[in-house]
């Protein structure tokens, strides 16, 4: 794919992981690229990645430079295109949980490394959580209610976090904003499963 300057940030994140790949070069989408990518929406100006294979600079640099991007201080940056690209030093984690699976993530054609929608949920609980950031729980509830996510696993994993009242408060926003239909659902289906979320 082409990146322009009219390629919307899922575009710009899903295509540099495709490319990324193609390179060898094992990376997984988190942030607000995922969240753009899991509700449609946009709040972010870059797409962040964590990088779960050894390699250098340069090869970083050169993978990069084929799609257009250059390298200033942390962030790559590209002519057209108003969103960066930065490598935050991993290990990929969530909170204190760093048994974190990377789902495949699509827009179009394309299709790369990223978190799920529970943990792109939990990603953005996890700054609410630890630094009040309020914009980061709407987030999480959009993501909520927009996709599947496991709830339980969202309460178990902020009781581990010692967050179980911040859980709360989201929790009770998340289920005020559950369309009825998906109420009704996940009551049927809570005998059968009694289990998660991010």
């Amino acid at each position: 794919m082409t990146l322009t300057g009219n390629s919307t940030l899922q575009e710009v994140a899903l295509a540099v992981g495709v490319h990324l790949a193609s390179c060898r070069i094992r990376a997984v989408l988190t942030g607000g690229a995922c969240v753009a990518i899991h509700t449609g929406t946009s709040r972010s100006k870059g797409a962040d990645f964590v990088l779960q294979s050894n390699v250098s600079q340069r090869a970083l640099d050169d993978a990069l430079r084929e799609l257009g991007f250059v390298r200033k201080g942390a962030e790559y940056v590209h002519p057209e295109i108003p969103f960066s690209i930065e490598f935050p030093p991993g290990p990929l984690s969530i909170g204190d949980d760093l048994a974190i699976v990377p789902a495949d993530l699509s827009a179009g054609t394309l299709t790369a490394l990223g978190l799920s929608a529970t943990d792109s949920c939990r990603d953005r609980l996890a700054a609410f959580y630890h630094w009040n950031d309020r914009q980061a729980l709407a987030l999480a509830l959009e993501i909520a209610r927009l996709r599947p996510v496991d709830l339980d696993l969202i309460r178990d994993w902020s009781s581990r976090e010692g967050k179980t009242a911040e859980c709360g408060e989201f929790l009770r926003k998340a289920g005020a904003r559950t369309p009825p239909a998906r109420r009704r659902a996940s009551a049927r289906s809570q005998p059968a499963k009694r289990r998660r979320r991010q």
